[in-house]
């Protein structure tokens, strides 16, 4: 996967949290940041599709993930499904383009 790098100004507090955070996980702060930008799109589809705001395939794209993924990982969070009828048409459609 192609990579980019990015300069962010961020607040002491943050900063000193982060080098903790890497430090305790024995990484560096870079990659300690990565992964909570990969959490908090995680927690931002979950909360998205908890709220309606977001279909399971917009909550995926969103997560990064698979729809199969994100099923997966909202039902281990125990979000409920609020599958549509249209939903249901666009893996159906999915299925048959498949085989």
């Amino acid at each position: 996967m192609a990579t980019k790098t990015l300069s962010i100004r961020i607040d002491e507090d943050d900063y000193r949290f982060l080098a903790a955070m890497a430090e305790e996980e024995k990484e560096d702060v870079s990659k300690a940041v990565r992964e909570l930008v990969e959490l908090g799109r995680l927690h931002l589809a979950m909360d998205k599709y908890r709220s309606s705001e977001a279909s399971l395939e917009k909550s995926a794209r969103i997560a990064g993930v698979s729809v199969s993924r994100m099923m997966d990982l909202l039902r281990d969070f125990g979000i409920e499904a609020n599958l549509e009828l249209e939903d249901y048409r666009a893996s159906l459609n999915t299925a048959r383009s498949l085989f």
